[in-house]
């Protein structure tokens, strides 16, 4: 008798790290969350880079400053110039690296793609990570909110959170990588690091780079 599907209940983060890819590797199904109010300083909105001065964090701005808000709700924040500052800090991160030029128009077209609601903008960039990563996965869209999902279903929910070490998990060994700068490895950060830096060995290294369950 075949095993039942391995189902995960996740949101949808900004360029996620690492650590977020290896946990959706371990389930059959994925559900996005669509229906959760949002969470303010989470990954939801922000991703973490290598630049010249260490760790350095991309942020998306909302609109959604006070109250609670539907993340499909959320607009993105476009009365400054977010796009433009982001990509001359992803150029000025990036341009040295082996593989930038390969993933540079794709991922410079969905910046700019002048996505009204930042679940959709989300929606956009994990495909593209996905494919970039050339990884299949059998995602979907949650329908309504259920504080407490179905009992087979494991709830990811907030638990990959930007003020929370993967340390603290078991989805993400680190396996170090030649990055841009320094001479120390900076584990777990947006999944751009690794492909800029590995290219098509990206998806292989996620694959490693998961923990035993």
């Amino acid at each position: 008798m075949p095993s039942p599907a391995k189902v995960a209940l996740i949101e949808l983060q900004f360029l996620p790290s690492l650590e977020y890819f290896c946990a959706l590797l371990r389930f059959d199904q994925i559900i996005l969350e669509r229906h959760e109010y949002y969470i303010k300083q989470s990954y939801r909105n922000r991703c973490y880079i290598n630049t010249s001065q260490g760790t350095g964090m991309l942020t998306v701005p909302v609109s959604a400053k006070r109250g609670k808000v539907f993340f499909k709700d959320v607009r993105i924040d476009y009365s400054t110039k977010w796009q433009n500052n982001q990509w001359r800090t992803l150029q000025s991160a990036y341009r040295n690296a082996p593989f930038y030029e390969h993933y540079e128009e794709a991922l410079h077209k969905l910046i700019f793609s002048g996505n009204i609601f930042l679940f959709d903008l989300n929606r956009s960039l994990l495909s593209f990570c996905l494919k970039s990563l050339r990884l299949e996965l059998n995602l979907s869209e949650s329908v309504a909110y259920e504080k407490e999902p179905d009992s087979s279903i494991e709830d990811l929910r907030s638990v990959i959170h930007a003020k929370t070490p993967h340390s603290e998990h078991s989805f993400y060994k680190p396996i170090p990588y030649h990055q841009v700068f320094g001479n120390m490895f900076v584990s777990n950060l947006s999944i751009i690091d690794l492909l800029f830096c590995e290219g098509a060995n990206a998806g292989h290294m996620i694959k490693a780079s998961q923990t035993t369950c």
